[in-house]
């Protein structure tokens, strides 16, 4: 017998996903590996990146490994939400490089059953909070935290070291300007260089 559930709902679910960890974790590699999945599976999928990102392609998400995929830069949030229409997912890398309006523009993007993907730093390279990822991470039905290995000792690395002197807090860059650590080894490259 069959029994209709008049609460079921037909249409997509939203749900945001949100890929973090320090610098080369392997972040966009994962973003990249997830949004090829789906558009393997044929479903319309929208990517962007933050505009201020231009380390390796002024338009390409391009990972660590050279690993790249097609993007649309953009300098603001909000722009996502109409470039974004026709998507059934969304990805978005350097979620850190954006303001605090991209976490209600992640929620409007899941509201309309969007399948909303993220990809950024949890801390700055002063072990702080970076940017929108906090509220992102609250907000997200899903998180993957992803370790880089320590350059120092070998254990798992959660902070990424800034080796080139800059007090900034956004400063973009590769192996040239930060290598992962684990705590301890933060901590003692911390307590060097103050």
């Amino acid at each position: 017998m069959f029994i209709e559930n008049s609460n079921h709902r037909s249409e997509r679910q939203g749900c945001i996903e949100v890929i973090t960890g320090c610098m080369f974790s392997g972040k966009t590699e994962e973003l990249i590996r997830r949004l090829k999945r789906a558009i393997i599976a044929h479903q319309k999928v929208g990517i962007f990146k933050s505009a201020y990102d231009k380390r390796y392609s002024e338009v390409n998400i391009v990972s660590h490994n050279a690993n790249a995929i097609d993007s649309i830069p953009v300098n603001e949030p909000k722009v996502i939400v109409s470039l974004a229409a026709n998507y059934d997912v969304i990805g978005i890398d350097e979620a850190q490089f954006f303001d605090d309006s991209l976490v209600r523009v992640c929620m409007l993007l899941a509201d309309q059953g969007k399948r909303v993907i993220v990809a950024g730093l949890d801390l700055d390279y002063r072990g702080n909070p970076f940017g929108p990822m906090p509220a992102l991470l609250a907000s997200a039905e899903f998180v993957t935290k992803i370790h880089a290995i320590c350059v120092q000792c070998g254990n798992l690395a959660h902070y990424s070291y800034r080796i080139v002197k800059n007090e900034s807090q956004v400063v973009v860059g590769a192996e040239e300007t930060y290598e992962p650590l684990c705590r301890n080894c933060y901590n003692d490259a911390m307590k060097q260089a103050f």
